[in-house]
């Protein structure tokens, strides 16, 4: 990506927490760089600091050291450029699917028409054609977290920042959620930094895969992912593909380093290292 434009610039990030005993070390020093249109995943072990710069980002909290450019300006708080998705649920239960994922665009005063407009295609793209109308206790789990990813998509922010979002669901849910929301990258475009615990969803949904160590934390290693089909990605043909596997190992090694003996792969089974 020689020339594209970075969306999302970490510059000597590092930050300590405090604590009864004194300060408590999250992260060691961090450089990063997110280019425009590009889908960073990254992984590490619990207590790493993943969240923690996910929310230095997003602007939730102020760095220890250092500074975070979004667009090249510095990000000083939360803004209409970057969109945050949670694992935890923020969809508001007294509204529909469709008022759900257009209540961004009410609050910025949206005309009804082009807001309709935003809302229905994004309901097409995610599946959810046929529950415009249904409420948050109607849905699955997997259809509110949709909701969810909609909404954020909706205010059209520059940046999409994801901490696990799909976490909570089952796992044939969670296939089928990775698959959409690929889908959706693809025919958006947009710029995604998205934390995880599995292995193989960091390397199914991103074209780069960065590893953490333990804490402090820091990133360790940097994975190019190659392939980008025009239509998004799915599982069949990334399970059958060597070297989409080759590249997952590699990452599982990366992490099995920082983990011990027990790590989560693939979709969070569990993975104990023979003694």
């Amino acid at each position: 990506m020689s020339g594209a434009v970075d969306k999302i610039e970490v510059a000597g990030f590092r930050h300590f927490f405090q604590s009864e005993s004194g300060p408590v070390q999250a992260t060691s020093i961090i450089d990063l760089r997110i280019q425009a249109g590009e889908f960073v995943t990254l992984v590490g072990p619990s207590g790493c600091g993943k969240t923690t710069l996910l929310k230095a980002i997003a602007g939730f909290i102020k760095p220890s050291e250092g500074r975070i450019f979004c667009n090249g300006r510095p990000v000083t708080g939360p803004g209409r450029d970057r969109g945050v998705v949670f694992q935890e649920l923020a969809i508001l239960p007294w509204r529909t699917v469709r008022r759900n994922i257009g209540h961004g665009l009410d609050i910025a005063g949206t005309k009804p028409a082009e807001r309709d407009r935003i809302v229905a295609r994004l309901i097409d793209l995610v599946g959810l054609r046929g529950f415009e109308d249904r409420y948050p206790h109607e849905l699955s789990g997997g259809m509110r977290q949709r909701v969810a990813v909609a909404r954020t998509w909706a205010a059209d922010p520059d940046v999409i920042l994801m901490d696990e979002p799909f976490a909570a669901v089952d796992a044939m849910t969670r296939l089928t959620l990775q698959e959409e929301l690929a889908r959706l990258c693809a025919t958006t475009n947009k710029t995604v930094f998205f934390i995880t615990h599995g292995v193989e969803e960091a390397v199914f949904l991103g074209d780069r895969v960065l590893v953490m160590t333990r804490r402090p934390g820091r990133i360790k290693a940097e994975i190019a992912v190659p392939r980008r089909t025009p239509g998004g990605r799915d599982w069949e043909s990334f399970t059958a593909d060597p070297e989409m596997q080759a590249i997952c190992e590699q990452v599982l090694r990366l992490v099995r380093e920082e983990r011990g003996a027990t790590l989560v792969a693939g979709d969070g089974a569990s993975v104990v290292p023979a003694a």
